[in-house]
């Protein structure tokens, strides 16, 4: 008596399910998904037309730099430099950290709110930064999303402050350590801008205090 055999049919790439469920998920991040792909995108330019690594190249990109700010008039660099990065590690670094923590504070706050976040928070970075070189009469080209990334890590601690010390896979100790570890890597390297790290962190737990409201339970 011949015997049926039954095979067991091979489960589908691995590989494909997860780059799809990877797209679902920027789907419901638009904002941070945006805002990382326009950080790369002008990474990509920078390096076309020159090297990340030239100051003045950087400057003729919107680096921020106090003469040009103030002589020239040109304010726009105040948001131009949010958007540059010296180097594919700089920019690595910050994009990492945007990506996670971007991610949770979006898809808990909104797409505007968390755009302000982003854009007061790496503006307002910037103008402590500037405040600082002209009392103490030194300046500097600068340039990254740092103070972006701190504004983000500020306000999405006060929202898991807020939510009783958790949210997604986030808790209050491990971002306070997070940034806690962040700021102190600043202080001890050199050439960091540790004034608009402070800037962003601060500027964004108060952007996390005057816009997000915890939702509440609906009791039927």
């Amino acid at each position: 008596m011949e015997q049926n055999n039954r095979y067991r049919q091979p489960p589908a790439s691995g590989t494909g399910e997860e780059i799809r469920q990877f797209l679902r998920q920027r789907k419901r991040v638009p904002v941070n998904t945006g805002l990382i792909i326009l950080n790369l995108l002008v990474f990509l330019g920078v390096e076309v037309t020159g090297s990340a690594l030239d100051t003045n190249h950087m400057l003729r990109w919107g680096a921020m730099y106090a003469p040009d700010i103030f002589q020239q008039g040109e304010y726009y660099r105040l948001i131009t430099s949010m958007f540059l990065h010296f180097g594919i590690q700089h920019l690595g670094n910050n994009m990492l950290v945007l990506l996670f923590l971007g991610d949770c504070l979006e898809r808990n706050v909104g797409k505007v709110r968390y755009f302000l976040v982003y854009l007061l928070g790496g503006f307002g970075a910037n103008c402590l930064s500037l405040w600082l070189e002209l009392q103490n009469g030194e300046y500097f080209v600068s340039a990254g999303a740092s103070g972006a990334v701190f504004a983000v890590i500020g306000a999405l601690i006060y929202v898991v402050l807020i939510n009783k010390g958790k949210i997604e896979n986030f808790t209050t100790r491990q971002l306070l350590l997070m940034a806690a570890l962040s700021l102190y890597f600043g202080v001890t390297s050199t050439g960091v801008d540790n004034a608009a790290h402070f800037g962003g962190f601060i500027c964004g737990f108060f952007l996390g205090l005057l816009l997000y409201r915890r939702p509440r339970k609906r009791v039927f």
